[in-house]
């Protein structure tokens, strides 16, 4: 408080500023006693909206709570978390901040929205408990969780890995430095290094290719191309939400329960909505019926060109992914979402 208050410059306010940050974290506190072990977990949680994100966790069904593994209904999703947690997507903003978590067990608090937003309703439609397990094992101060499910509705603005840095770094100072692969490049590839010729690509003395496994190649540096096209899976994403936001299932509900809301979502939807119940579903899982690679298969030179079409309230570079209609959706919540004191204090609605 006292730095507050010899500070002589303009300062933020509440919510953005350290106040507001702290309030946040007295809130979710709050929330967490008032929910018990639900508040970590979808399952069973009756203030926070079921999605049928891939790698969905697996319940104890004695006890009803998670027990740490995961069900893997897409290969190809089970690959995209493992390359955001080690900080090898091929986007270079995402990765430096992945790579800063591991190594220093902190990133600034709108690092940890866009990654966190990149794993699930930004790119990879990953379950958000997958993303909280992470910052639970390398996050100092994890006590907060973000998914647009319970505090937040706002789906359809998801922060654009490319646009995003661009304004905040325009030089790219932080991934240089957390992504030293990439030290040598020029400005205008920093955020979208597969855009790079070869030729430059070999200038930079660091390769665009591969999906991270490999690190040199003939003598240079390698860093993986884009493992999808943004613009494609933030589309796939927001229209999955939307659809979910219209089933307006929360986790206690009894459809969630004995995997019964598969029967609401068509088999060609996002995450793993095959069949008509948890049944179904798990002995389909291993299988990987669904790859999700034919929107977005190869990253081509327009791969990940950010249509930046709004600004985060706080700083810009957050887009719009939805349209007018994502915006009503977002609206349709419960009394009092939002607000902690109209979330405990108010009565829920009867469905």
């Amino acid at each position: 408080m006292d730095v507050l208050k010899e500070y002589k410059g303009k300062q933020s306010t509440i919510p953005t500023n350290l106040i507001g940050q702290l309030l946040f974290r007295d809130m979710y506190f709050g929330a967490q006693a008032a929910l018990g072990y639900s508040f970590a977990q979808t399952y069973g949680n009756s203030h926070c909206r079921f999605l049928p994100w891939h790698l969905p966790s697996k319940v104890n069904p004695s006890n009803g709570l998670t027990t740490g593994d995961h069900h893997i209904d897409s290969p190809e999703a089970e690959t995209w978390f493992d390359r955001w947690k080690w900080g090898k997507t091929g986007f270079p903003w995402i990765d430096a901040l992945m790579r800063q978590l591991r190594q220093e067990g902190w990133i600034h608090h709108l690092g940890r929205h866009a990654v966190a937003c990149f794993l699930t309703r930004g790119g990879c439609y990953i379950d958000w408990e997958r993303g909280a397990e992470v910052f639970e094992e390398w996050l100092i101060d994890h006590e907060q969780w973000l998914s647009c499910t319970a505090f937040y509705s706002q789906f359809y603005r998801c922060y654009s890995p490319i646009a995003f840095p661009k304004k905040t770094d325009t030089k790219g100072d932080f991934v240089r430095h957390f992504c030293p692969e990439l030290k040598d490049y020029p400005e205008k590839f920093i955020y979208e290094p597969w855009k790079a010729p070869i030729a430059d690509q070999k200038k930079a003395g660091c390769l665009i290719k591969g999906d991270g496994q490999e690190t040199e190649d003939g003598g240079m540096k390698v860093y993986p191309k884009a493992m999808f096209d943004f613009n494609a899976r933030r589309s796939i994403c927001i229209d999955a939400i939307k659809s979910a936001y219209h089933m307006n299932l929360y986790g206690d509900n009894p459809k969630v329960k004995d995997g019964t809301w598969r029967e609401l979502f068509s088999d060609s939807a996002e995450g793993p909505t095959e069949g008509k119940s948890a049944k179904d579903a798990i002995n389909g899982e291993e299988a990987g019926k669904k790859t999700r690679l034919k929107r977005g298969e190869e990253a081509s030179g327009d791969m990940g060109i950010d249509q930046d079409e709004g600004e985060a309230a706080e700083v810009g570079g957050e887009t719009k992914g939805g349209d007018q209609e994502g915006k009503s959706l977002g609206k349709r919540k419960r009394k009092g979402q939002e607000t902690l004191d109209t979330h405990f204090g108010a009565k829920r609605t009867k469905k």
